[in-house]
């Protein structure tokens, strides 16, 4: 799997994507931001530990 984002990008963007608002389910991040969800894959054993580490 080919990654084009750091760790750090990851969490900022989906810090940003909570800041705005946007919901975080893995359904509609798939479909509205798949290299994000693709690069949080390749970090994270799951979708929802991308989310508890950028937020907590």
């Amino acid at each position: 799997m080919e990654v084009d984002m750091s760790v750090e990008q990851v969490l900022d963007e989906i810090r940003q994507l909570h800041i705005g608002g946007l919901k975080l389910n893995k359904k509609s991040i798939k479909k509205s931001h798949p290299e994000l969800m693709r690069n949080a894959l390749y970090y994270f054993p799951d979708w929802d530990s991308a989310i508890d580490k950028s937020i907590s």
